[in-house]
């Protein structure tokens, strides 16, 4: 899909962070976009400012974790733009706890968003996808879709999911020789509200030595790249049809990491946080 214009794009979680500069850069290059958040009030602004300047664009409040709502939502956005060729699932939440302390119903909670909302997304659409002429699927993994990280077992889950589900779907997609196609997204830290946003328990505090508050500002230290970075690299993903998109440095280290020490890069993570444990 070299180019992007007229394209009919649909982005979740578009009030805020790479959502939202997806749909501001995918607005400048001629896309006509369906913004969706949990958030309706931040997605009506972004829909706002990018019609103030002239683009096509709609934007609704959607749980991406309500099955029946998903595709209702896919349905208004073909009624409304005639079609659809991109769908972007970003929406997501962030969890921190230990295994043994997380309970069920955080688990069912962030994998209602982050694992079946991608699922919801991919399946209400593929076949709108199918019926136009292009048609990509964007799943916004991690790369905590890469490595499993102490205190994030429910969204090491849910990410290692995304990445497998949208693999084989790319795989299913290439054997029909069909003209629609997928990648899996993988951001290191990216400077978004999702840490300060994150539910986190006090079981946090016995891995980390830090309470949620500290673990929250120490985790957001590590964010570097900006939405707008993360956006750019995304939209030359699909341009580019990628299987997998590495976002900023600290992602293709992780993913080296993986590659060279498969195993144990776990001993690595243990040994580490051990010793900023014993520094706090």
């Amino acid at each position: 899909m070299k180019s992007l214009r007229d394209k009919v794009v649909v982005i979740t979680g578009a009030g805020s962070g790479i959502g939202r500069a997806l749909a501001v850069e995918l607005a400048a290059l001629g896309c006509k976009l369906a913004l969706s958040d949990i958030n309706e009030a931040a997605v009506k602004e972004v829909a706002q400012q990018l019609t103030d300047n002239g683009k096509s664009v709609i934007a609704d409040r959607l749980d991406v974790a309500d099955r029946a709502a998903f595709y209702a939502y896919a349905d208004k956005v073909v009624k409304h733009f005639g079609g659809a060729n991109i769908i972007i699932n970003n929406a997501g939440v962030a969890l921190g706890a230990t295994v043994e302390e997380t309970s069920y119903e955080d688990f069912e909670w962030l994998m209602g968003i982050n694992f079946w909302g991608v699922v919801y997304g991919t399946k209400a659409f593929l076949p709108h996808l199918k019926q136009a002429d292009e048609g990509h699927i964007v799943n916004i993994s991690s790369v905590f879709g890469l490595i499993g990280v102490p205190t994030q077992s429910a969204y090491n889950a849910a990410k290692f999911a995304v990445r497998g589900f949208t693999e084989s779907l790319r795989q299913e997609l290439e054997i029909e020789g069909s003209h629609v196609s997928c990648t899996s997204v993988h951001p290191g830290g990216i400077k978004t509200n999702i840490a300060n946003s994150a539910r986190m328990t006090s079981s946090v505090e016995s891995i980390t030595g830090k309470g949620a508050d500290d673990a929250r500002r120490e985790f957001e230290k590590m964010f570097r790249t900006t939405p707008e970075e993360a956006a750019a690299t995304i939209i030359a993903g699909i341009r580019g049809n990628k299987r997998r998109v590495l976002i900023g440095a600290d992602a293709v280290a992780i993913d080296t990491m993986q590659r060279l020490l498969p195993t144990s890069y776990q001993k690595l993570l243990v040994s580490g946080q051990k010793m900023l444990r014993k520094r706090s």
